[in-house]
């Protein structure tokens, strides 16, 4: 997966192929079709991994685990920007490559569009759990919550503030959580 990673992100979706990946990684073409179905299975599957996370326990797990146990909604707000500073990092910037290539590609557009829907859904059930506790702010409903998360965790965000503006992934994850703090919670 790391070879594959770091394909896309140093030849772009277009140029990187599945020949040069699996020669790369000492495997046969035929055992990463075998494994992936091809580029778009491929990016997906560094996508996927990206956001996992750092160890053993996938970063959605643990955020699961922060909501379930964590009675502060500050305190999971602030714990989702950690998540973000180590997330962001590691599946922005192929975000951004599948983005680009998304323009002449209709399998990559399709995938985009999938991986965005599901960022969505995973925001909106933490905008649920937020809102089931009462600690929402009374002028925001579930799907401005969900809305709001789903921008601000969005990889065009972390471009214009890590890539262009120079940001370090903890300032990134603390503007996050500060960001929602006030969008989101009550006081």
């Amino acid at each position: 997966m790391s070879v594959a990673h770091r394909r896309f992100l140093s030849d772009g979706y277009v140029a990187t192929t599945i020949a040069s990946v699996a020669a790369e990684a000492g495997v046969s073409t035929e055992t990463v079709y075998k494994t992936f179905g091809g580029k778009p299975g491929l990016v997906r599957a560094v996508v996927t991994a990206a956001l996992a996370g750092d160890g053993p326990v996938p970063a959605y797990q643990r955020s699961d685990s922060l909501q379930a146990n964590e009675p502060d909604p500050r305190e999971i707000v602030r714990g989702w920007g950690r998540f973000v500073a180590e997330l962001a990092p590691r599946g922005a910037p192929v975000m951004l490559v599948m983005r680009d290539a998304a323009v002449t590609d209709k399998a990559v557009a399709d995938l985009v569009e999938t991986i965005d829907n599901e960022r969505l859904a995973r925001m909106t059930d933490n905008a649920r759990r937020l809102a089931a506790a009462g600690h929402l702010r009374p002028d925001v409903d579930v799907v401005r919550a969900a809305e709001l998360m789903w921008t601000y965790t969005s990889p065009t965000l972390y471009e214009l503030l890590v890539i262009r503006r120079g940001w370090s992934p903890q300032q990134f994850g603390d503007f996050i959580a500060d960001a929602l703090t006030a969008a989101l919670l009550d006081a």
